[in-house]
């Protein structure tokens, strides 16, 4: 799921223990509902397990552009978190140029929200894998996709992307479902990656333990 070189780590709730945030990034969510300081909390927990397996001293992250995590330098990494779950994978940024991972509940989305994140095609293409793997929910899969998508390009362009603006193709592993690949076909100007422009990504999906994730990793040139 995650490229070989990646440090990553995963927690559920239960396995959180006595994870803390430094003072400065406490001071962010000190008046945030609980929920939201709880996942900022167990992401970066995640984060610093991370690093430690990269042989990074923990230290603070704090959020920069458009809330994107500011990472200690000579990385690159991913943060993702939903109900129930958070994760995070680093890499040293002379391994990839750029990294974007996403976790979703494994269920249907809410009813309309398939439309506004999906181009015609996308939807055809999933009709199709519904008919073959009728057990994964493809809409919440294409979803994560693009989440995953959009937060490798940032780091990338400083730019936002649309939903529309990435038209992703999903493979099944031959094996079948839980997993297989992904392609971003993008429908604008690609980032200049060792000044070649990316006109795709590519990536990774699986389905397990009631979640959907997503990873999309973009190589040096």
């Amino acid at each position: 799921m995650y490229p070989e070189e990646a440090g990553h780590a995963g927690l559920y709730p239960e396995e959180a223990g006595h994870a803390g945030l430094y003072p400065e990034e406490a001071a962010l969510v000190a008046h945030a509902v609980p929920k939201r300081r709880r996942e900022f909390t167990l992401v970066r927990a995640c984060a610093r397990r991370a690093m430690e397996k990269l042989g990074v001293p923990p230290q603070p992250l704090l959020p920069g552009e458009r809330g994107a995590p500011r990472w200690p330098a000579g990385l690159t990494g991913s943060m993702t978190h939903c109900d129930g779950y958070c994760a995070a994978a680093l890499v040293r940024a002379a391994d990839l140029a750029s990294l974007g991972i996403d976790a979703e509940p494994h269920g249907p989305l809410p009813e309309g929200v398939l439309e506004s994140v999906s181009l015609p095609g996308e939807r055809v293409r999933l009709r199709e894998l519904a008919g073959q793997h009728p057990a994964v929910h493809w809409d919440r899969l294409l979803f994560s996709a693009k989440e995953s998508v959009y937060k490798a390009w940032f780091p990338l362009t400083g730019k936002w992307l649309d939903f529309s603006e990435a038209d992703i193709a999903i493979h099944v592993d031959p094996e079948g479902p839980p997993g297989g690949t992904l392609r971003a076909e993008l429908l604008v100007p690609g980032p200049l990656v060792g000044g070649v422009r990316r006109g795709a990504f590519e990536g990774r999906w699986t389905v397990q333990d009631g979640l959907v994730a997503t990873s999309v990793t973009v190589p040096h040139a």
